[in-house]
């Protein structure tokens, strides 16, 4: 899947016109919330989000998972409401709920009935700053979590490359944390661990209000006044952009597990846009549109060079994908993830996959396929492209990054503006082995009992 970033920037109401195009009004109240809203009336129907700006990026060793277990336990009861409270009312209301975290934020989001949005706002503004944590709900909340981390990475060799990927690409960026957290820190957190980070970072002048739907601005920020403005501000600590230390040559791991295909990742260090806007002298700020392009050339649909040439031209791939997104707090990785076709073996698809890299640095890419990938920024599913809650995302997305809502409208510009120069330049500088880390999963017999890993992975590699 591409990023979730650049789904919800195809989105109608974010730059490209249509029936959702609408003005984003900003409201900054006097405890530091800050509410966003904005219109779209074709149904009468609400999402309304809280986004935190804190994640698994904001975590050091020791108390990896944290911010996700927190996430859990925002549904446990405060001083108002008993455990389980929420969800009620919320689905009492009609309306339903849920909640991710993610490296750079935990958001809350819940869609109803737009009469129904003063619920959402009461129980929402409760949580904020009211959370009792009981220790008995943490201590059954903590093993749901444990066992999540099973049955998603331990369990799954896909992920655990994945992870274990990360952890070697990333030497100083919080980015090298798995979102769920390490097990041995699952294991040692406590009640203390979580109620202090609940205080440090929720509250409202660390968190972002967004509204989407059939509703009028005014009228939700007087709800916003009602149920928020009397929480107190929180005392907020400076948030860490611990940065990358330059890498000083390609990394390569080999991580055994019980599988039934191999597995090869390729990740080559990339800029986001906020690196851009933070570093214009090392970071033009068309690069990270290139690079978005750039993937989509490669991993673009069936006629992107990797469908087109690698599983059906050379059919040395059973599949294939690119993962970037502009999106990110700090910077981050460009992700190339395949599974050799039968009877191929994982070096000849790394070759494979180097020679389309060497084709974008060699040459420009043709008229025909910039205008399919730009074609893609302004065509996407209908129901994506109507979705409410979508529109909600890229906004509270760009604002807890350290972005704003303003660089959605103009996001199909700066793609459109993209030049094959520009993506040959891009490709020359950052596809390239000084920024790359290779890891491959080498399938071992499914009967073969596996240890998960405490605090890294069963991997072995060197730089």
């Amino acid at each position: 899947m591409r990023s979730l970033l650049c789904i919800a920037l195809l989105l109608p109401g974010l730059g490209l016109g249509g029936p959702a195009r609408a003005q984003v009004h900003e409201f900054v109240l006097d405890n530091g919330l800050k509410l966003l809203v904005k219109e779209d009336h074709r149904a009468p129907v609400v999402v309304s989000q809280v986004w935190y700006k804190v994640g698994s990026s904001y975590e050091h060793p020791g108390i990896t998972g944290i911010s996700h277990v927190l996430e859990h336990m925002m549904f446990k009861g405060t001083e108002n409401y008993p455990p389980g409270e929420f969800s009620r009312i919320i689905s009492e209301n009609g309306g339903s709920e849920n909640a991710f975290t993610g490296a750079d934020y935990t958001a809350y989001f819940q869609t109803l009935e737009k009469t129904r949005l003063p619920v959402s706002f009461e129980l929402e503004a409760d949580r904020m700053r009211n959370l009792t944590l009981p220790p008995d709900e943490f201590a059954k909340e903590i093993e749901v979590v444990k066992e999540e981390r099973r049955w998603r990475t331990d369990d799954n060799p896909q992920s655990a490359l994945y992870e274990v990927m990360k952890a070697t690409a990333f030497q100083t960026s919080p980015y090298r944390h798995p979102i769920i957290g390490w097990m041995h820190d699952l294991e040692t957190m406590t009640v203390a661990d979580l109620r202090r980070w609940y205080e440090k970072w929720y509250a409202p002048n660390n968190a972002t209000l967004v509204v989407v739907g059939d509703v009028d601005p005014g009228d939700v920020l007087a709800l916003a006044e009602k149920h928020f403005a009397p929480l107190p501000a929180g005392e907020m600590p400076a948030a860490d952009k611990q940065p990358e230390v330059p890498q000083q040559g390609m990394k390569r791991i080999v991580i055994r597990r019980p599988a039934e295909v191999p597995h090869l990742l390729m990740s080559y260090k990339v800029p986001v846009l906020i690196s851009a806007l933070d570093h214009p002298d090392r970071v033009p700020e068309w690069e990270p549109y290139a690079l978005e392009v750039l993937a989509g050339v490669l991993d673009g649909g069936n006629s992107a060079r990797f469908a087109s040439r690698l599983v059906r031209g050379q059919e040395i791939a059973a599949a294939i994908s690119v993962d970037y997104s502009l999106g990110a707090r700090l910077d981050n990785i460009l992700v190339i993830s395949a599974v050799p076709a039968e009877g191929r073996t994982v070096a000849e698809l790394e070759q494979a996959i180097r020679g389309e890299i060497v084709d974008l640095q060699s040459a420009p890419v043709s008229d025909a396929e910039l205008r399919r990938v730009k074609a893609q920024v302004v065509a996407d599913d209908v129901y994506e492209r109507d979705s409410i809650f979508y529109q909600g995302m890229i906004i509270g997305i760009l604002e807890t990054v350290g972005l704003s809502w303003r660089h959605a409208d103009e996001y199909v510009e700066r793609v459109r503006a993209v030049t094959a120069d520009q993506i040959m330049a891009a490709a020359k500088k950052y596809l390239v082995d000084t920024g790359l880390t290779v890891a491959e999963l080498e399938p071992q017999p499914l009967d073969q009992a596996v240890q998960p890993p405490a605090g890294g992975g069963s991997a072995h590699g060197h730089e």
